[in-house]
């Protein structure tokens, strides 16, 4: 994807997460892989109404190319792409149930219907940490194998091979986090066995 087409995917793609109710004013952050590095969200920026030009170009030692200020959040986003080389694409948004789910202290369990199983896997939480900080960068890159994770009292993060499939990710988790919420925490998931099946679908 040039960088162009790229730009556009990042606004797109805010666009309908907003729509959703996924993405909340200026929090949250979208960004998807370059050849040199990154195009990200800018901080600050309520994400429903981005224009290409507003997305932030940086180089792959983390230095703004041109104009614009990154999320402070840019960090954890490198810090992903530098452990999965098959991630091209970082959703971060404080969607509501999966929020609560964390400020609960719970997990989101991924096993209650196929879609969760073969599009989310196995869901860690990350522990709370301030927002732009080391520590969160060190905590995120941790969890670098999976799909997605919930940030504690903070909200969820995904990854995919490209900003559908992460997007993808993103509605899914918080449909889960529903899910959960409304049918409690003491119910059956799918057998061991179709759950064998389904991560064979992914």
């Amino acid at each position: 994807m040039n960088e162009t087409d790229a730009r556009k995917a990042i606004c797109d793609a805010c666009s309908k997460l907003y729509d959703k109710g996924l993405l909340v004013s200026a929090g949250g952050n979208v960004s998807i892989r370059t050849d040199d590095g990154i195009l990200i969200t800018p901080s600050g920026r309520n994400k429903g109404s981005l224009s290409p030009d507003d997305i932030v170009k940086m180089s792959i030692d983390g230095k703004v190319i041109g104009k614009g200020k990154p999320s402070i959040e840019h960090r954890f986003h490198f810090a992903l792409y530098n452990r999965r080389s098959d991630t091209n694409a970082i959703v971060h948004c404080h969607p509501i149930y999966c929020t609560a789910v964390s400020v609960k202290g719970e997990r989101i369990r991924s096993d209650l219907t196929p879609e969760g199983v073969i599009l989310l896997g196995t869901v860690p939480v990350v522990p709370y940490r301030t927002p732009g900080s080391d520590e969160l960068v060190e905590e995120i890159e941790k969890i670098y194998k999976s799909s997605a994770a919930l940030m504690e009292n903070h909200g969820a993060i995904t990854q995919g091979r490209t900003i559908e499939e992460a997007c993808d990710r993103m509605e899914e988790l918080e449909f889960q986090a529903h899910l959960q919420l409304i049918v409690g925490n003491n119910v059956d998931g799918l057998p061991r066995e179709e759950i064998y099946r389904l991560e064979k679908m992914r």
